[in-house]
């Protein structure tokens, strides 16, 4: 018997990235940071290279080297890297590895003759998010320091990449002015005598919408777990994570009766409350404090009063809830399900990081559609 659970359906995913692949002719990078956006690293990715993702993006170098260290073969990227890593390793382990600066480009040449084999760089460039990448400016330095390097056997440039600011705004100017200043810095790369095989700066919202961004390979990341980057639209994604526990304990008050800690829900009349043993140590927003929308009993209900951290109520009115009773706060969206952009919409965020707050020590994954 369990008691709370996040389960991920792996055939949805495979089912999003199959979706993801029709529509594009550049080669597709499922981006499984943030432990597969809560849904779990290493099985997403298994996943996702069923559905033929040719390449897996992560941030840290201790991601990537996870996914070796499970197996995985394919091209992977990491691109948020500290000074002082050891990145030899992710060299030796045939980790691609990201550049926005000469420092960086640095670390990554020593790192590559303590590997003894050249480190593969991806070189980015800002081009309108002002966060990673080398501004415009410094981009000439760069690519001169970086060409060198290639000449002297010490890297190879495998990649020039970037990212998009407002892509989930379709039709937003940013986006068109990024993609100019990328052709403009791809320019400059050619002119340095570089040829990278790789050119990349489209996310899942750019991959579903704007084809001219894909050039040799496509980043999709809350797509590959069925989460929409656009408000209001689907595209055919089938979301992968349901969180749902079982109800503890219920009770039946008085009218006036004060709820959670503080009192800020009181009952409007007698009604039937359902503990449901989740708080915000499992991932549930504090913030969905009497907003937050749950299934239980068929119905679609709201928490009631705070969150604790671990356990909130609901107040069921005159419904009749048993203890073991069923409470899903979000899935599919199937049946009047809440869905994780309803939770978003609730607590003023974004589905991203609704999925990525579940999945934690105290709560499970449970997978659905595993294969040997």
């Amino acid at each position: 018997m369990w008691q709370a659970e996040v389960r991920v359906d792996l055939d949805a995913i495979r089912q999003n990235v199959a979706r993801l692949r029709s529509g594009t002719g550049a080669e597709l990078m499922a981006v499984v940071k943030g432990d597969g956006y809560g849904h779990g690293m290493v099985p997403s990715a298994r996943a996702a290279l069923d559905a033929g993702a040719d390449w897996l993006g992560v941030c840290t170098l201790d991601e990537a080297l996870t996914l070796r260290r499970a197996g995985i073969t394919v091209p992977v990227l990491a691109w948020l890297l500290d000074p002082g890593l050891p990145l030899h390793e992710g060299v030796a382990a045939g980790v691609d590895l990201a550049a926005a600066s000469l420092s960086q480009l640095d670390e990554m040449v020593a790192a590559g003759r303590a590997a003894d084999r050249p480190a593969r760089l991806h070189l980015k460039i800002d081009t309108g998010l002002s966060r990673g990448g080398a501004t415009v400016a410094d981009w000439p330095t760069l690519l001169e320091a970086a060409a060198k390097a290639q000449a002297d056997g010490l890297v190879e440039v495998v990649g020039v990449w970037s990212h998009f600011v407002y892509a989930d705004s379709p039709g937003h100017p940013t986006t068109d002015r990024q993609l100019a200043v990328f052709h403009e810095g791809l320019a400059m790369v050619e002119r340095a005598g570089l040829r990278p095989r790789y050119r990349h700066l489209a996310n899942s919202a750019a991959t579903l919408t704007r084809p001219d961004t894909h050039f040799d390979l496509v980043r999709p990341g809350i797509a590959v777990y069925g989460l929409s980057p656009i408000a209001g639209q689907q595209f055919g994604l089938r979301r992968a994570m349901t969180a749902r526990a079982r109800v503890m304990l219920t009770k039946r008050v008085p009218a006036g009766t004060g709820v959670s800690y503080g009192h800020t829900y009181t009952t409007a009349e007698e009604a039937n409350l359902a503990v449901v043993p989740l708080g915000y140590a499992d991932g549930v927003p504090r913030h969905a404090s009497n907003v937050g929308p749950v299934q239980l009993g068929g119905k679609r209900r709201t928490i009631s009063g705070r969150v604790c951290m671990d356990q909130f109520v609901l107040d069921c009115g005159a419904d009749e809830v048993a203890a073991g009773d069923v409470a899903t706060l979000f899935g599919s969206g199937d049946d009047g399900m809440p869905t994780a952009d309803d939770w978003a919409e609730a607590v003023g965020t974004i589905n991203y990081e609704i999925v990525t707050r579940f999945g934690g020590v105290r709560v499970p994954r449970v997978y659905d559609g595993e294969r040997p």
